[in-house]
């Protein structure tokens, strides 16, 4: 087993930053051709008009290079509290990969640069940022404030987070939502990175949980990430293979083509039943393959932002 020197694991992503801040304007300029047309050079000091609102603040002169109505957003708008929740189980550093690269990302580092994506765009709205990571404990937790020197603290913890392998043998989601939602007293836009793949195994108690992140009205966002080709649609060569459980290391050996049928039937069951439970509870699903890139999430950030507002 390779072991890496801790200099090589601060330096894993060690332009977080800057590969976020890519990754934002390469969305940015995307804007132009997507139902965000217009929305970029504005994006942090304009919202969208919405139908009932005075006109008083609309932009007249973005409206006559959009065709779509704006109001200028002031100051006292931009104070949006914004809680990132990262799931650093055992199971989210799969696949393992040696060199973590924006082209080259298991489900942590896809929920790292996401977190550090969305980061930037909140940073150019001076809008507030907390973050909470857990795996087999509640490792840590950031409240929401909007400094430059706070923003530091937070990618270089996410960064740390990349760095290191998770050695965690189990996943106590649903107390630690718990945990997470009680310390959340102002209202905020949630956003939980999760495969939701847990040894507490309680479904009725991970949605109360789910629940309970939604108190003092909370607006609250699930991305449910996952690697589609292996953990979803199970694609594997069909020669003997050993499966590992990567939390708890049992293990099991057989063809993947005698499992497959009943494996993607059973984890699609488990997909479904978890969207219409979120659907239940006014939280918002969506279902990210960690192969795919940036745009789902930041295009679900601009939808979201826009109703909390």
């Amino acid at each position: 087993m390779e072991v890496r020197s801790e200099l090589q694991k601060a330096q894993l992503f060690q332009n977080l930053e800057l590969l976020a801040n890519q990754i934002v304007e390469g969305f940015i300029s995307g804007i132009h051709k997507s139902p965000f047309h217009g929305f970029s050079a504005e994006f942090a000091e304009h919202k969208i008009y919405n139908s009932g609102e005075s006109t008083k603040h609309i932009d007249w002169k973005l409206y006559a290079k959009t065709d779509r109505l704006y109001t200028k957003k002031y100051e006292d708008e931009t104070n949006l509290r914004c809680h990132m929740i990262l799931d650093n189980s055992s199971s989210m550093h799969y696949p393992s990969i040696k060199d973590l690269s924006i082209d080259n990302l298991n489900k942590i580092g896809f929920g790292v640069l996401s977190i550090a994506a969305l980061m930037q765009l909140l940073k150019k709205q001076r809008d507030a940022v907390g973050l909470s990571v857990y795996s087999n404990e509640y490792n840590f937790h950031a409240k929401e404030k909007n400094s430059e020197r706070h923003f530091q603290m937070l990618f270089s913890k996410l960064n740390e987070v990349a760095a290191t392998q998770s050695t965690s043998e189990t996943t106590k989601t649903y107390t630690f939502l718990h945990q997470i939602a009680e310390k959340m007293h102002r209202r905020s836009l949630i956003f939980l990175f999760s495969d939701m793949f847990q040894t507490e195994t309680d479904d009725a108690q991970l949605f109360d949980a789910l629940r309970h992140l939604k108190y003092n009205k909370h607006a609250v966002v699930l991305f449910h990430l996952l690697d589609k080709k292996h953990e979803l649609d199970f694609e594997f060569e069909n020669t003997p293979k050993r499966f590992v459980d990567v939390e708890t290391g049992s293990h099991i050996d057989l063809y993947a083509e005698n499992i497959k049928k009943a494996y993607t039937q059973k984890v699609r069951e488990y997909q479904e039943n978890l969207k219409l439970k979120c659907a239940q509870y006014k939280i918002k699903y969506v279902g990210v393959d960690v192969q795919s890139n940036f745009s789902q999430i930041l295009n679900t950030f601009v939808v979201e932002r826009q109703k909390f507002t």
